[in-house]
C-alpha cells in the first residue's frame, strides 16, 4: 500500500514543474486531472492529446519516481445541455484511449449533480446510457472506469452506485471509495453504519480509495479537513479497506503543501495499525 495525492493540490502549473514537486514531496503516485493540474495546454476540449505528449508527461513523472495511478475526469454525464453532455462524454473517451500510455489502469469520475431545481425523471436513464457508451470504449482499450459516489450527485450513495452497477454489469466498471463523500450532516453520527454499508455493497468492486477527513463545524455544517484532523472513523475505514482490498493504494485529498507529509504519515500509521490488529485477530480466531 502506498499513499499518493491529487496532483492539482499543488496548484496549476506545467507538467514538468508538477512532476518535480510531487516527487520532491515523496509521493509515489498521483490522481491526475489534466485540466485542473496543467497550464501548458488547454485540455478543456477533446482532441488535444497525442501519443507524443502523453508519453512525455508520463516520462516526466516517472523521472521523479511518480506514477499516474488514476486519471480523473471531473465532468457531468447527464447534463441537460445535450451538446455539453456530448462533449463531456467525448473528453472521457479520449482519456480512456490514452490511459495506458499515461500508465494509468483507470479513468475515474463523480457523475455530476442535478442542475435544475426539479428532476425530470430522465436523469438516471441518461446517465445509464452515457455509462454504457463509456464502458464500450473502456472494454475496447482494456481500461477500468472508476465511479465515485458523492453526496448531492445523481450517484450519491453506496446504494445508488450498487443499483447502477446492477444495471450496467460490466467488469470494466469499478468503485472509487471515499467515505468522506458519503457522510453529511444528517448521517455523520451514524458514520460507522454508512462506512460498513459501503463495503458490504461495493467492497469487491473497489479499485481506488480516497482519503479526506470530515467534521461537523460549530454552525452545524459538515466541513472537509486534512486527514487526521477530523472525526471520520479512519480506523474502521482502513481496517475494512485492508480486509476487502489488501495493499490498495490510497489517494490523499484536502491538504495544502505544508500539511501533506503529516497527513500522509497519519494515513500510513493508521493503516499499519489496522493491519496489525487484523493479523492478531487471525491468530486468536
Amino acid at each position: 500500500m502506498s499513499v499518493g495525492v491529487l496532483a492539482h493540490l499543488f496548484g496549476k502549473m506545467s507538467y514538468k514543474e508538477l512532476a518535480y514537486k510531487v516527487g520532491a514531496k515523496g509521493f509515489p503516485h498521483v490522481q491526475l486531472a489534466l485540466w485542473k493540474a496543467f497550464n501548458d495546454y488547454d485540455f478543456n476540449k477533446p482532441g488535444r492529446l497525442s501519443p507524443g505528449l502523453v508519453e512525455d508527461i508520463a516520462e516526466e513523472f516517472e523521472k521523479h519516481g511518480v506514477s499516474i495511478s488514476v486519471l480523473a475526469c471531473y465532468l457531468h454525464f447527464f447534463h441537460e445541455d445535450v451538446e455539453l453532455r456530448r462533449e463531456n462524454i467525448d473528453r472521457f473517451k479520449e482519456l480512456i484511449r490514452y490511459a495506458r500510455l499515461f500508465g494509468a489502469p483507470m479513468v475515474a469520475a463523480e457523475v455530476g449533480k442535478i442542475q435544475s431545481k426539479e428532476q425530470t425523471g430522465d436523469e438516471w436513464l441518461i446517465m445509464k446510457t452515457a455509462l454504457e457508451e463509456l464502458v464500450e470504449e473502456a472494454e475496447k482499450w482494456g481500461v477500468y472506469i472508476g465511479i465515485e459516489p458523492a453526496n448531492d450527485h445523481l450517484i450519491g450513495t453506496a446504494q445508488s452506485l450498487n443499483w447502477m452497477l446492477e444495471e450496467v454489469p460490466s467488469s470494466h466498471i469499478g468503485v472509487v471509495l471515499d467515505p468522506g463523500n458519503l457522510v453529511h450532516e444528517t448521517n455523520f453520527s451514524n458514520q460507522d453504519e454508512v462506512i460498513k454499508e459501503a463495503f458490504d455493497l461495493l467492497g469487491p468492486r473497489i479499485i481506488a480509495a480516497h482519503a479526506k477527513d470530515r467534521v461537523i463545524a460549530e454552525d452545524g455544517k459538515i466541513k472537509t479537513v486534512v486527514p487526521g484532523k477530523g472525526e471520520l472513523n479512519y480506523e474502521l475505514y482502513l481496517s475494512l479497506l485492508e480486509q476487502y482490498k489488501p495493499q490498495m493504494n490510497i489517494i490523499m485529498e484536502a491538504a495544502k503543501e505544508h500539511e501533506m507529509l503529516e497527513a500522509k504519515n497519519f494515513i500510513e500509521q493508521t493503516r499499519e495499525q489496522a493491519r496489525l490488529k487484523a493479523s492478531i485477530n487471525r491468530v486468536f480466531n
